[in-house]
């Protein structure tokens, strides 16, 4: 089993970023990943609807013989991730949890900002993972909506606040490659301006194509506020699962690395090497099936 693939799968190319980090903490690994392209994006669609699709990527990747399978995309984490753990009997991580321990480490301030797509922000997925990892609730308060943010919560016990904002035109600048020139930097301005003026310590990328904008995001945020790539926690959290499980890749062969899509290869390795680089040499097609 140490030999068999770790499984990655996200609704298009953003996942390719966690890929690219477990790749680069874990050399020796060898790994298969899906982008649902037929069906991108899942950020607009319902819990229902995606929990669906990711039952059936994760019974695709199953059926080849995948040792852990990794949700690398948010909305998929939000919305299914206790349904996957409770179908399969390989291990389970999603970006979420390792995003929001990330934070709380992160924090001096206690003031947390989250940004990431519609879906995942109306989930309010990763406000609940950082009260149940610091054990403390959170109360909106929604007289302060009005603001550039989406929704304003506060930690009750803990003095903590956390701001949440969704960043939609964050995932067609990375997919076009615009990353740093003034259409992205105009854009970021627009959109974090709010939880710059409330002065955060801590910010989430809180979706899998923005860490293609860091760059971008860091210097418009400044020095003093430290970003949370959950590409990078993910891929920490996915090594401790195959050392406990015993399962990590020893041999010292050469790692192996598959590429699956539900729709047009050829615009997922174009857009795609610019997540992962030119390691994506070609992309096999997928046929799903309906749990």
């Amino acid at each position: 089993m140490k030999e068999n693939p770790i499984g990655v799968f996200d609704s298009g190319v953003g996942g390719l970023t966690v890929l690219r980090e477990i790749t680069r903490q874990l050399p020796g690994e060898n790994t298969i990943y899906l982008g649902d392209t037929a069906r991108v994006p899942y950020g607009i669609k319902s819990r229902e609807t995606v929990v669906r699709y990711s039952i059936e990527v994760a019974r695709f990747l199953t059926k080849l013989d995948i040792k852990l399978l990794v949700v690398a995309c948010n909305t998929a984490s939000a919305y299914a991730l206790p349904e996957l753990k409770k179908r399969l009997r390989v291990p389970v991580i999603g970006v979420i949890e390792p995003g929001a321990r990330a934070a709380l480490r992160a924090t001096r301030t206690r003031r947390i900002g989250i940004i990431g797509t519609q879906g995942t922000i109306r989930s309010n997925s990763y406000v609940d993972e950082i009260n149940r990892l610091s054990g403390d609730e959170t109360k909106e308060v929604a007289e302060r909506g009005e603001k550039h943010f989406d929704r304003y919560f506060e930690i009750k016990t803990g003095k903590m606040v956390i701001f949440t904002k969704a960043c939609p035109l964050f995932v067609p600048l990375a997919e076009e490659g615009w990353t740093s020139n003034d259409v992205a930097r105009l854009t970021v301005e627009h959109y974090l301006k709010g939880l710059n003026d409330e002065k955060i310590d801590t910010l989430v990328l809180g979706c899998t194509h923005y860490p293609i904008l860091k760059e971008t995001i860091a210097s418009v945020m400044g020095k003093g506020v430290a970003l949370i790539d959950s590409a990078e926690s993910t891929a920490i959290e996915v090594k401790r699962v195959l050392n406990e499980k015993g399962i990590g890749n020893d041999t010292g062969s050469p790692a192996a690395h598959r590429f699956f899509v539900t729709d047009s290869p050829e615009r997922f390795i174009q857009v795609g090497r610019r997540f992962f680089g030119e390691g994506i040499k070609d992309a096999e097609l997928a046929e799903l099936e309906a749990p």
